[in-house]
């Protein structure tokens, strides 16, 4: 089995602000946005390097949105930052109008997604954001696992020509993909693989949860079980061949995700089996109720957004084989 290490622990958030301003350095049309939290987002390297291109558009998303999509229709390539529940839930009219429906060349960067937000509580903490995004046609739709990933999805979402969502979180957590990756967006990242049969079990996973689902592998690997773990740091356009190829040697499979059940990762691949495969399926993610104040591991915990509980899963949906 693929042994992975933690590098070292960061946060994604980071990973955006210096894959910005690598990107910022290496193309003089991008420009970067934000909504009143430059420090949150990591944004004041750029801000400072750059400060002809960035524009603090204070707490007025639907503005930020807005002036991001004429920008790009003048030739620019913007970037446009907040918390990803003003990022998406508060500005979606402006964004289904003037980046989807237009299909501008728009970069939507939302920080401080799902339960890991944490002590901020439910207000903050959205879980309907993927949903929200992937629904949106033309919107790409990207959910990078760590640090190193992350910077690269930066600098993949500037060489995408039309809107691009990328979600990332406040949390340092583990750091275990390699440095100078090659991000292709549509192309899911196999983590642990199994040759035919010698696979128990798929487990797809996304964001944060990609690392507990590698410790989760790493843990049925103890009790004789094989899991092939791919990583889904695109959302939309999904990587069908690659699901299916995978469940094509185990028979069942797993989804892991910071985000509702419903409008999240599970669906779409619940959605490609129904009508490609039928196998079955279980979910780990949050089930129709808002979260709560708390720690990120706290959270994870309380939620069942851990290693334990993709055990637990993949442990059901071999027993329904």
């Amino acid at each position: 089995m693929t042994q992975y290490t933690d590098k070292g622990k960061k946060d994604t958030r980071s990973g955006f602000g210096a894959g910005l301003l690598e990107i910022g350095r290496e193309n003089e049309n991008v420009v970067a946005l934000c909504a009143d939290l430059t420090g949150s987002l990591k944004m004041d390297a750029f801000k400072k390097e750059f400060p002809e291109r960035f524009f603090q558009c204070g707490i007025a998303e639907a503005n930020m949105i807005d002036v991001a999509a004429g920008l790009s229709l003048n030739g620019r390539i913007p970037f446009a930052g907040s918390f990803a529940a003003f990022a998406t839930g508060r500005v979606y009219d402006q964004i289904r109008a003037s980046v989807a429906y237009s299909n501008t060349n728009v970069k939507i960067a939302a920080s401080h997604a799902g339960i890991t937000l944490g002590e901020d509580g439910a207000t903050h903490q959205i879980l309907e954001d993927i949903g929200l995004m992937k629904m949106l046609p033309n919107m790409v739709v990207l959910s990078p696992c760590d640090y190193n990933q992350t910077k690269a999805a930066t600098k993949a979402a500037a060489a995408w020509n039309g809107p691009v969502y990328i979600r990332f979180g406040r949390p340092s957590v583990p750091n275990f993909t390699e440095e100078d990756q090659k991000f292709e967006i549509g192309k899911a990242q196999m983590m642990v693989e199994r040759p035919a049969g010698e696979c128990d079990v798929t487990i797809v996973a996304t964001g944060h949860l990609v690392w507990e689902a590698i410790q989760a592998a790493a843990m049925l690997e103890e009790k004789g079980v094989k899991a092939e773990v791919l990583n889904i740091h695109t959302i939309k356009p999904l990587d069908k061949e690659a699901i299916l190829a995978s469940v094509a040697k185990s028979g069942c499979i797993v989804s892991a995700e910071e985000h509702f059940v419903a409008g999240g990762l599970g669906e779409s691949v619940a959605s490609v089996l129904a009508q490609n495969m039928l196998v079955p399926m279980e979910m780990v993610a949050i089930n129709d109720t808002f979260g709560q104040s708390g720690t990120p591991s706290q959270l994870m915990k309380a939620y069942g957004l851990d290693a334990g509980h993709i055990v637990a899963a993949a442990e059901k949906v071999i027993s329904r084989k």
